[in-house]
C-alpha cells in the first residue's frame, strides 16, 4: 500500500490480516512484521494503534469474541421456527469461517488471552464456547415446544454441538469447506432427536 494513503477502519484491516496469517501459517508464526506484511502497511502502524503485539492480539480476541457472542445470543429467539439443525448451524456459522478458525486457534495457542477477553466481556465468553449457553437455552425452549425429544438433555447436547464446531475450526485446512462440514456434522448429531410439532 502506498505511503501516506489513509486506511479506513485500520483496526479491522489489521484484524483481517492476522486472521489470514493464523489460518495459513498457524498462530506460532505470529509477529508484528508478519501481520503488517500481510496487511501491506508499515510495521510501525500496528504499534501506533496498540501498545504491543499482546495488546493487539487481545484487541482482536475481544472484537471477534464479541461478534461470536452477539450472533449466538439471538439463537433462542428462533425457537419454534425453521429446522432445529439448520438454526444451530446458522448461529454457529454467522461468524465468517476465517474468523472462527483464527479465533479458535489463537485462543488454544494463547490461553492467557482468554482472561483478557473475560476482563472486558465477562466470564461466560471465550470464543466459540460463548455459543454453548445460547444453544442450551435454544434447545431447552425447542424441547418445551415439543420439537426436541423429551429424553434429550439440552446442556450435554449443546456441549456436543460446540465440541463439533471447536474440533472442525481447529482442524479444517484452508481448502476445506468449513460451513459444509459443520452442517453435515450438526445435522447428523441433532437430527435423530427432533420430533414433529404436535398437532393442536
Amino acid at each position: 500500500m502506498p505511503r501516506g494513503v489513509a486506511i479506513p477502519q485500520i483496526r479491522q484491516h489489521l484484524f483481517a490480516a492476522v486472521e489470514r496469517v493464523i489460518v495459513r501459517d498457524g498462530p506460532g508464526r505470529l509477529n508484528g512484521r508478519a501481520i503488517t506484511g500481510e496487511a501491506a502497511v508499515a510495521t510501525g502502524l500496528l504499534y501506533a494503534h496498540f501498545a504491543d503485539l499482546d495488546d493487539f492480539l487481545a484487541g482482536y480476541a475481544v472484537d471477534r469474541t464479541f461478534s461470536v457472542s452477539a450472533h449466538a445470543a439471538a439463537l433462542p429467539e428462533r425457537a419454534g421456527t425453521g429446522d432445529i439443525a439448520a438454526n444451530l448451524c446458522d448461529a454457529a456459522l454467522a461468524t465468517p469461517p476465517a474468523a472462527l478458525m483464527a479465533l479458535t486457534r489463537l485462543l488454544v495457542a494463547r490461553p492467557d488471552l482468554i482472561a483478557r477477553v473475560h476482563a472486558v466481556l465477562g466470564d461466560d465468553t471465550s470464543g466459540i464456547d460463548a455459543i454453548e449457553g445460547a444453544v442450551t437455552a435454544y434447545l431447552t425452549e425447542e424441547q418445551r415446544l415439543g420439537r426436541l425429544a423429551a429424553a434429550v438433555q439440552p446442556a450435554p447436547l449443546a456441549l456436543a454441538v460446540v465440541g463439533v464446531l471447536h474440533r472442525l475450526a481447529l482442524t479444517a485446512d484452508t481448502g476445506s469447506d468449513l460451513p459444509a462440514s459443520v452442517r453435515q456434522a450438526v445435522t447428523a448429531l441433532v437430527g435423530n432427536f427432533t420430533t414433529a410439532v404436535p398437532r393442536r
